[in-house]
């Protein structure tokens, strides 16, 4: 019961979120300096003609109009057409977005192969060589921006040695750069927060109680207090995980990734509005459903989160 009165007050929550991610999305883009008209048919058109795009394409009506008439599109699923191409918006992001769920998937995978062992690694060993390790390494992985560590990896594991593929997609090896680069920093918090997490119930009563009976270390790390540290471990993969679809913009577009963050930039390229607008919300909303799940599985996991959340 509680559970799910849990689920129906975060889906409640959801909305007003999503309403205002929306409106933020349409409120930015448009103050953005420059012209749609201007990309499409050049600063020395006519100006009849210029007038008549215009009106066509519905940026002559004011402000207030334009962000009414497209939120109500948007709760309809309309996210208009392409000023570019004239195609839907809506097609353009479902061809799009198998590419930068696989990204992120292969990312977030990379990122928890990394950061759980090395993190229960460092929390076993507290205070010796492999926590200091794990620590420093932690540090580098966040400290690196992608839009560095990306064309480095590309110098060296692609132009250097020539073991991966530059850039582009089709392929298995195509999707091990871009991946990589993504992956890097979410490990770097993934291992500092497992660390914390375990170092936090490795004092726990229970865990004295099983060393005391002689249960082996790995075992008390593994069988007692690893499954006991996973309700934060939960929370922080789906806030990574929004982040991991933040950061594809810049990774995608470094490597030519056919995904939802190159459609973004070269949109942005072209002042086509409905795309960039779409796109955007639509990494907004998979980051709030992805926090959402995160929370809800929290709460399967560890019952006091649900009970905490409706005191």
């Amino acid at each position: 019961m509680q559970m799910s009165r849990l689920v129906l007050s975060r889906i409640a929550a959801l909305l007003p979120t999503l309403f205002g991610a929306a409106s933020l999305v349409f409120l930015l883009l448009h103050l953005v300096p420059g012209d749609p008209v201007d990309v499409m048919i050049g600063e020395s058109a006519a100006p009849a003609s210029r007038e008549q795009l215009r009106s066509h394409l519905g940026l002559d009506r004011p402000l207030a109009q334009q962000y009414a008439s497209w939120i109500v599109s948007v709760a309809q699923g309309d996210f208009g057409t392409s000023i570019r191409s004239g195609r839907p918006v809506a097609a353009m992001i479902a061809e799009r977005i198998p590419a930068t769920a696989l990204l992120a998937l292969a990312a977030s995978a990379i990122a928890v192969a990394i950061g759980l062992p090395l993190g229960a690694a460092a929390a076993a060993a507290r205070g010796g060589r492999i926590d200091r390790f794990a620590l420093a390494a932690s540090l580098a992985a966040v400290a690196t921006p992608s839009f560095w560590l990306g064309p480095m990896l590309m110098l060296v594991l692609s132009v250097a040695l020539g073991w991966l593929p530059v850039a582009g997609s089709g392929t298995a090896a195509h999707l091990v750069l871009p991946a990589l680069t993504l992956g890097a920093g979410m490990s770097g918090i993934l291992i500092r927060m497992t660390r914390a997490a375990l170092l936090e119930t490795l004092s726990d009563d229970y865990v004295r109680t099983a060393r005391a009976k002689g249960v082996a270390p790995a075992r008390v790390l593994l069988v007692h207090a690893l499954p006991n540290a996973a309700s934060p471990l939960l929370s922080l993969l789906g806030l990574q995980l929004g982040a991991v679809l933040a950061g594809s913009v810049v990774t995608e577009t470094i490597f030519a990734w056919p995904g939802l963050g190159r459609l973004v930039v070269e949109a942005i390229q072209a002042r086509d509005y409905p795309v960039v607008q779409g796109a955007v919300l639509v990494i907004a909303t998979a980051t709030v459903i992805a926090n959402l799940a995160a929370e809800l599985l929290q709460g399967f996991v560890d019952p006091r989160v649900s009970q905490g959340e409706l005191r």
